[in-house]
């Protein structure tokens, strides 16, 4: 089977391009663009108007190009998306290696929660079984360092990126709803229309504890929850059963 005809091959050849020999002698018309100006406009794209907008078109339209060129760059919406996920993880940030193993933990988890609040996108991108490039790597070998030094061994040392990666993604997801409903209606004017009834069939009476714990909760936050308070308290009790004792 060539390279041309082998899709895994020619995608982690795409993927891990810049460490990668240049290829020579190639055929076809000259690119007028690289296949990283490529993976930006895509990324631009999705960044502004959601994953489902991005397509061989668009992102052709985005950079001045014919739809077909295109493909030069790129085989497939698919291909397209493992590059612009690898992309974004090439943006973290070093974790200093000198902070104490808490402090970097809880980097780990907001370097993960950040790029979800930045790229919402990623939500449609299935996670699992994601094609291994530079950028992805690289960062799971620092997320291992910052663990490395906690006492834990190898396999808890994975499961502990596993578990901070998962309770950030939760968390943001939450944090990017909560938005997008302040943006559509605030929370003083939800609770003048829905306010009066909900009084009248949660009486409380009935509902001692929520209604205790609702009034604090609404007069703190003047929200209905608050992820970013949420993220820092979750997290905390998180790394506190996760660091030995």
């Amino acid at each position: 089977m060539t390279r041309a005809t082998d899709p895994a091959r020619a995608l982690l050849e795409l993927l891990w391009r810049h460490e990668l020999p240049p290829r020579s002698g190639g055929r076809g018309p000259r690119q007028t663009v690289s296949v990283d100006e490529v993976v930006a406009a895509a990324i631009g794209l999705a960044d502004r108007e959601g994953y489902a907008k991005v397509s061989i078109r668009a992102v052709a339209a985005e950079l001045g190009l014919r739809p077909m060129s295109l493909y030069t760059y790129v085989p497939s919406k698919d291909a397209l998306t493992m590059l612009m996920v690898d992309a974004v993880a090439r943006e973290d940030a070093p974790i200093p290696a000198e902070l104490p193993v808490r402090a970097r933990l809880v980097a780990v988890a907001q370097q993960i929660r950040d790029e979800y609040l930045a790229h919402p996108w990623l939500f449609e991108v299935p996670a699992w079984r994601m094609v291994l490039g530079p950028g992805r790597m690289r960062r799971y070998e620092r997320h291992l360092a910052a663990v490395d030094g906690a006492g834990l061994d190898d396999i808890d040392m994975d499961r502990v990126i596993a578990v901070l990666g998962q309770f950030a993604t939760g968390n943001a997801r939450t944090a990017l709803a909560a938005a997008r409903s302040a943006r559509e209606q605030s929370d003083a004017d939800w609770w003048e229309a829905h306010g009066p009834v909900l009084e009248q069939v949660m009486p409380a009476g009935e509902f001692p504890l929520s209604s205790r714990v609702g009034t604090a909760v609404g007069e703190l936050y003047q929200a209905p929850g608050d992820p970013d308070g949420d993220f820092d308290y979750g997290l905390q009790r998180l790394i506190d059963g996760i660091l030995p004792g």
